[in-house]
């Protein structure tokens, strides 16, 4: 056809907008076809034109052009907001006049309706400006109606989905960053450093995210020991991951060691942090198990409670015993019914050490259908290394258990060991 539409763009006069990828060295038409491999199907653009004649023009254009694409057309804005939702298209050609939409309020919808959709707008030849108003509103580029080429065309279309693609890939990196950063500050919050006033018990603690987990769990653990000299110890386990469950995680630490600190034990310490995560709780589907242990200075005894939580690993000189103490329901399953957590005391010989975790170490699948590592299947690999020093004896453990997942999806949740050994007074 012989009738031209000029590019009209934000660039200075002459220049055609700098692709983001690579520059080819090539103006043809020929070229241009790559575009319908972008995504392995022909792109579809949607036309919002109201104009019948503007409308074949825009067909007519893309004919010439040889490039194998998809038009869709949309008469006005409610239309096209329709087709919007029915197939997104990689880009919009959107007429800045239509019956239910005049200047940047089509736009402005549009977008909102199709937030990862190239917008090109189309305008008359007097109103270059609106074009530039639309690019600043958030188009990608803006062409002129009455001036415009097959080859300028379909390259418009071209670049500006790829500079769409290159700013929702700029959006993605920096949430990705937010994120990453976000998930170090929870973090901090869930695995502290232990509070601790002379060098009566030596602590190993590791934390171990789950396998290609992109948020944080809600896994965390604390250690504190109180002006008696006693040792307090807990780890715990927020169902579900994401920063909310983190950030519950991290309130139900800081509120353990507060009310140990203050003096809370027993049933009324774990009542109090019950009454905590309801309050701090998204919704009745969140719970926490968590065991926590107390041993007074010198003692060969610990103190246990256990609130829907796997029991944990003693060693002694005599090897590696698995203790499951009774307990009480989860944190959040059962408010309001009573339910009580009794206290219980476990021999600890002098010298000697325990390891508490929480069920991601244990429920990897280790062979076909639901079969697990379960506690058993820790004490084996617990005893076969029970000589080994703390940090070696936690990292081998869990080693072992990420071996023997290996085949079946390793550890898909989050990991927190905390091993406590009390020193024999010289």
């Amino acid at each position: 056809m012989g009738s031209t539409i000029g590019l009209g763009s934000p660039h200075p006069a002459g220049q055609t907008p700098r692709p983001t990828s690579p520059p080819r060295p090539a103006t043809s038409v020929e070229q241009d076809r790559s575009l319908a491999l972008w995504s392995g199907l022909p792109p579809y653009v949607l036309l919002i034109e109201d104009d019948e004649g503007d409308a074949l023009l825009v067909e007519e254009l893309v004919e010439d052009s040889g490039v194998d694409l998809r038009l869709g057309r949309a008469r006005s804005l409610s239309d096209a907001l329709s087709h919007l939702e029915a197939e997104p298209p990689q880009c919009v050609l959107l007429d800045l006049h239509l019956p239910d939409a005049q200047g940047l309020d089509g736009l402005t919808k549009v977008l909102a309706a199709s937030a990862e959709a190239a917008v090109v707008v189309l305008t008359g030849l007097s109103e270059e400006q609106a074009g530039l108003g639309a690019v600043a509103a958030g188009a990608q580029d803006y062409l002129v109606k009455g001036r415009l080429e097959a080859d300028v065309f379909i390259r418009a279309i071209r670049y500006a989905i790829q500079r769409k693609r290159t700013e929702l890939a700029a959006v993605a990196l920096q949430a990705s960053k937010l994120r990453a950063e976000e998930n170090a500050r929870l973090e901090r919050g869930l695995l502290p450093t232990p509070l601790l006033l002379d060098d009566a018990v030596t602590v190993c603690a590791r934390y171990r995210p789950g396998r290609a987990q992109a948020l944080l769990g809600g896994d965390f653990y604390d250690v504190v020991q109180t002006r008696d000299g006693a040792t307090h110890a807990v780890v715990g386990d927020v169902s579900g991951h994401g920063p909310g469950e983190a950030a519950l995680g991290v309130c139900l630490r800081v509120a353990w060691r507060a009310f140990v600190m203050a003096g809370a034990r027993g049933e009324e310490l774990l009542k109090l942090l019950e009454e905590i995560l309801l309050a701090e709780r998204s919704g009745p589907e969140i719970f926490a198990t968590l065991i926590a242990v107390t041993r007074p200075p010198g003692a060969d005894i610990i103190s246990v409670q256990r609130a829907g939580h796997p029991g944990f690993l003693v060693r002694s000189a005599a090897g590696v015993d698995l203790v499951e103490v009774p307990g009480g329901p989860a944190l959040g399953i059962m408010p309001g019914w009573g339910a009580d957590w009794p206290v219980t005391e476990v021999p600890l010989a002098r010298g000697g050490a325990v390891m508490l975790f929480t069920d991601g170490l244990i429920e990897g699948r280790v062979g076909p259908g639901s079969e697990r590592l379960d506690e058993t299947g820790l004490l084996d690999i617990a005893r076969q290394y029970s000589g080994l020093p703390a940090e070696t004896f936690v990292d081998t453990l869990i080693r072992a258990a990420q071996g023997r997942a290996a085949d079946w999806g390793g550890l898909a949740d989050d990991v927190a060991v905390l091993h406590l050994e009390w020193n024999t007074p010289s």
